[in-house]
């Protein structure tokens, strides 16, 4: 058993020659997943609008608010909002194949005139994380709100490589790795474009630095620019909002859009469910490819390749908010995977508070 980094982890279980491009292929796949994974709204749950024949300000809605997608509405002139979440995922599949029960063949070879390989390599990995992210925002205006993510990661991998040839098993290496820090931290902007009573258009940005290590698999390695466009339809019960979203930079570019609904189900709880779709153009889902052993004529090496179709990425969000006292939320949401695409847990709960002044 060895203690490592990440990326030593991968390498001690995936040393062969022929198994580099498997090797590279699941780090990346990792990477996207652990560290671009987007970070909640750090807009408060409570957004205003001002009245300009009173004077004053007044909520928009008896909704707190969404998870993930942003509101077109903003917190409002002056006002502060602060607060911190914590969530625990453990992975399971990575496009698809499993990643815990043996199933996943890194390496195989076969003979063209036999119906099976005779020699594979099947890898095993745990993969947990633990996740504090530190939030806030600012209305810099009643239309301009600015705020940040700062993202602390405690990330855990166990593994090993079963190798099998011609009937008999044998462990070949296994290890644990882990990693502790500050991811990719992110500054936001949204500014408000249009509103009326009951709806709303922003355009906003994001700034993904990077912060965390990328040899630790914690950050992307390079800055990322994140630009969005919100809408929002939204009464004194119900909302309606919707993003649309370019990324360039860090891991890959990408397309992302979501939607939300929200409910106040009573002044003090909000019930919401969102939808979550990323498609990264430079990263490709995982995929089986076939050439002539190097040194054994007639045997044909299979190993784990990008392959053509770009990753997909989905998930779906449902939780609640609660006004717990006076202007305090507290979030209870739970993410839960949609499709095949990526690092993916069967669901990954969150905890969150956040305060206004």
């Amino acid at each position: 058993m060895m203690k490592s980094l990440p990326a030593s982890l991968l390498a001690l279980l995936l040393a062969a020659p022929a198994a580099a491009a498997t090797r590279d292929t699941i780090a990346r796949a990792l990477l996207v997943n652990l560290a671009t994974a987007p970070i909640a709204t750090s807009s408060s749950g409570f957004v205003y609008r001002l009245d300009p024949e009173l004077g004053t300000s007044s909520r928009v809605s008896d909704s707190f608010g969404t998870f993930f997608v942003e509101r077109a509405m903003t917190g409002g002139r002056g006002r502060v909002s602060f607060g911190m979440s914590a969530s625990t995922a453990a992975y399971d599949q990575l496009d698809g194949l499993h990643l815990r029960d043996g199933s996943l063949i890194a390496t195989s070879n076969q003979f063209g005139d036999e119906p099976a390989p005779f020699d594979t390599e099947a890898l095993t990995l745990k993969i947990r994380t633990r996740t504090m992210t530190f939030f806030g925002a600012y209305g810099v205006t009643d239309r301009l709100e600015i705020g940040g993510a700062l993202p602390i990661v405690d990330l855990q991998i166990d593994g090993s490589r079963l190798n099998v040839y011609r009937g008999g098993s044998y462990i070949q290496a296994t290890g644990a790795a882990s990693a502790s820090g500050l991811a990719d931290a992110a500054l936001r902007a949204k500014y408000r474009i249009y509103a009326t009573r009951t709806a709303g258009f922003a355009a906003g940005a994001e700034v993904r630095l990077p912060t965390g290590e990328e040899r630790h698999l914690l950050g992307a390695g390079k800055a990322a620019m994140r630009f969005m466009a919100i809408g929002s339809v939204e009464n004194a019960r119900t909302g309606a909002h919707a993003n649309v979203a370019l990324v360039r930079g860090g891991v890959s570019d990408e397309i992302d859009a979501s939607g939300a609904l929200t409910v106040a189900a009573t002044p003090r709880l909000t019930v919401s469910g969102e939808m979550l779709f990323r498609r990264l153009s430079d990263v490709r889902q995982i995929a089986g490819a076939s050439a002539p052993h190097p040194l054994i004529a007639g045997v044909s090496t299979m190993r784990l390749v990008p392959g053509l179709s770009a990753a997909t990425l989905s998930s779906a969000v449902t939780g609640i908010k609660w006004n717990a006292r006076k202007t305090m939320v507290v979030t209870a949401d739970v993410v839960w995977r949609l499709g095949r695409g990526g690092l993916t847990a069967p669901f990954t709960p969150t905890i969150a508070i956040d305060y206004l002044f």
